[in-house]
């Protein structure tokens, strides 16, 4: 493992990642996806619990804009005048250490949260942050899916709807814009892509923008079919994305090293592409799901991005779901 990985690998950043210790401890060795996918009901408790004690560790960007890494994905914060301006709210549990974590950015309230979609670890913290006073800002179909139970079919998970108060209050279709604390804050849907819910948001005048978990700096991503995903929709938005930046601006991704550039980017654009190609080949050859990740289509990337809980064995299968 190169020494990236393993800074990689150290971090809280990925929603999953706290699977990473007490389950190294328990079985001698990471568990395999199938294990930690078939105890999901676990598995987010885990991950809830690895939140509660986890740190928040602040990595400053410029133009008052701040990533938090440790409480699910990773969550911009934009400072000034007109209050904190949060995207996504972690993971509830986490309160303690984000409220630190905030207060030591300054003392403007939290005026506003942005959920980039409806994923537990990007929107856990919308009650608690709603009670401090953010008002909620999402896509419509982020609403939709926190209205109701979510079943994610690859987690066999069931997600209930959160409390009145960690619901969007604002919602938009398409484009919306804010301006706060000098910013052009520009908010995006993606068509369907890791959700049916996923949105971009830019902050203009500083060129940063959080794409989300449309993309997974380093890692195999996670796809979530139940509500929309699909892996043809990944490479749209990283397309789209890789097209509305340049190589001096910031890239924030939803999970892994927070904060990132136009080449890491491409690099996992190709990735996907690479690994959907080859899938797509082995499917027209007739092979069955299991005799596709046999064939080992992830080789060339493994390196590089399977040394995580979506390990190349269960990219495959997500990857073979939608080809």
């Amino acid at each position: 493992m190169t020494a990236k990985h393993s800074s990689i690998m150290s971090r809280r950043g990925f929603c999953l990642c706290c699977v990473g210790g007490a389950a190294f401890t328990a079985t001698g060795g990471w568990l395999t996806p199938r294990a930690a996918f078939a105890e999901a009901r676990g598995l987010v408790s885990l991950i809830k619990d690895s939140a509660a004690v986890s740190p928040i560790v602040t990595h400053k960007l410029r133009n008052n804009i701040t990533v938090l890494e440790g409480s699910g994905g990773n969550v911009a914060v934009l400072t000034g005048p007109d209050g904190k301006v949060l995207v996504d709210a972690g993971i509830g549990v986490s309160r303690p250490q984000m409220t630190k974590a905030l207060a030591d950015l300054g003392a403007d309230p939290v005026t506003h949260l942005i959920n980039t979609h409806w994923h537990f670890d990007h929107t856990d913290g919308n009650a608690w942050l709603n009670s401090v006073g953010a008002k909620i800002i999402a896509h419509e179909n982020t609403l939709g899916f926190l209205s109701h139970v979510q079943r994610v079919e690859d987690w066999d998970y069931n997600f209930v709807s959160p409390p009145a108060n960690g619901l969007p209050s604002e919602v938009f279709a398409s484009e919306r814009s804010l301006s706060l604390n000098g910013q052009s804050i520009n908010l995006k849907h993606y068509s369907p892509a890791h959700t049916d819910s996923d949105i971009s948001v830019r902050f203009a005048e500083a060129d940063i923008v959080h794409v989300a978990d449309t993309f997974w700096n380093g890692v195999y991503p996670f796809i979530d079919y139940s509500t929309g995903g699909s892996i043809d929709g990944m490479i749209a938005a990283s397309d789209a994305n890789l097209a509305a930046t340049t190589d001096k601006t910031i890239i924030i991704p939803g999970h892994g090293q927070p904060v990132s550039n136009k080449a890491e980017l491409k690099e996992f654009r190709d990735m996907l592409a690479g690994v959907r190609e080859n899938v797509a080949a082995l499917k027209r050859q007739g092979r069955s799901r299991d005799e596709a990740v046999a064939a080992k289509p992830t080789a060339a990337f493994d390196g590089k991005f399977g040394n995580w809980v979506i390990d190349p064995a269960f990219f495959t299968r997500l990857v073979y779901e939608g080809v």
